[in-house]
């Protein structure tokens, strides 16, 4: 027997359903509705920690609600990282992370997520430089003639690093293999640490992001050997890059993506993106990153597609090199 609603019965359903479709589109552009919170991996004071938060200050102008930033350190940024990946994707839950989501498959045997399919991904945010940085009283002079003491010195010179998965570590293995020698590798728990031996001249050498390094430059405490950037950086016009001295394709810096749990709706992701887009043309938020030596990306990579492409090419250029290392955390 067929079913068939008429007069009053038809137009109160076809209410009912335009009410629905109203109350969610209604619901989708009335998001956020309050705080959302910026997981960072890292240490509060550290140079992941000064992007999110001045990144989330500028944010919060668009969105029209706070972004609270939750440090959530340990395992190299994979407890921060996994945190988000089990979050409920409504929205109110991000991550900001940098290079170690893509080494981070290399360098774990057992990785509680996949960055490439547990993640949405929102937009890359800024690149920080990395400058190849002596103590004070090292030998050498510059860059050509580091290259070339470097070389006679192999494991006699220390390199220090900021542990298991920093980028300073990934910086001072591509030293390692551009130049074709091994220094003596001296992990710390952090940056601050390793960059407070360098000054105390307890090691010889340190790749360290210029977040960390310009004011130590400018007040003339480290010797300045280059950056690690193709071309030159505003920050500092007189450094001359690895690339141009000597080490051709040397390319290293700090890079910055955020990312939400994977099921995340479109929409909401839309939103997030199209904030994140206007703060990177915020000058409160371009002019401090000037400020660090950081630059912003270009808009083909502040795009969810851009950050996704992104990762996958740094998960495919690290990870060989990190195996052939034999660099595993358990």
């Amino acid at each position: 027997m067929g079913f068939s609603i008429r007069g009053t019965g038809l137009r109160a359903v076809l209410l009912a359903l335009g009410c629905a479709a109203a109350f969610q589109a209604a619901a989708q552009n009335a998001y956020p509705t309050r705080a959302i919170t910026l997981v960072v991996p890292f240490a509060a004071g550290g140079p992941t920690d000064v992007v999110a938060r001045t990144l989330g200050a500028s944010m919060s102008k668009t969105l029209g609600q706070p972004i609270v930033v939750e440090n959530r350190t340990g395992a190299g940024g994979t407890l921060a990282a996994s945190y988000v990946a089990k979050a409920a994707p409504d929205g109110y839950t991000f991550l900001i992370h940098h290079n170690g989501m893509a080494t981070a498959p290399a360098l774990y045997r057992k990785l509680a997520y996949n960055p490439l399919t547990d993640f949405a991904y929102v937009g890359q945010v800024a690149d920080v430089p990395m400058t190849l940085l002596g103590r004070k009283d090292l030998q050498p002079a510059d860059l050509p003639a580091f290259i070339s003491y470097a070389k006679a010195q192999g494991n006699k010179l220390n390199l220090a690093n900021a542990g298991l998965g920093a980028v300073s570590q990934l910086c001072g293995m591509l030293l390692q293999e551009s130049l074709g020698t091994q220094f003596t590798t001296v992990p710390y728990s952090g940056t601050a640490p390793a960059l407070t031996a360098l000054l105390g001249g307890q090691v010889d050498v340190l790749c360290d992001q210029t977040t960390q390094t310009i004011p130590h430059i400018q007040a003339d405490k480290v010797r300045l050997y280059g950056v690690t950037t193709l071309d030159r950086i505003k920050a500092l016009p007189d450094a001359p890059t690895l690339n141009e001295k000597g080490l051709k394709g040397f390319e290293i810096k700090v890079w910055h993506g955020v990312y939400g749990p994977k099921d995340t709706p479109p929409e909401v992701v839309a939103r997030f993106n199209e904030a994140l887009r206007a703060a990177l043309k915020d000058p409160s938020f371009t002019n401090r990153m000037a400020e660090l030596g950081a630059e912003i990306v270009p808009a083909d990579k502040q795009t969810p597609q851009g950050l996704q492409t992104w990762l996958k090419s740094e998960i495919d250029k690290w990870g060989p090199m990190i195996r052939k290392a034999g660099v595993y955390a358990d």
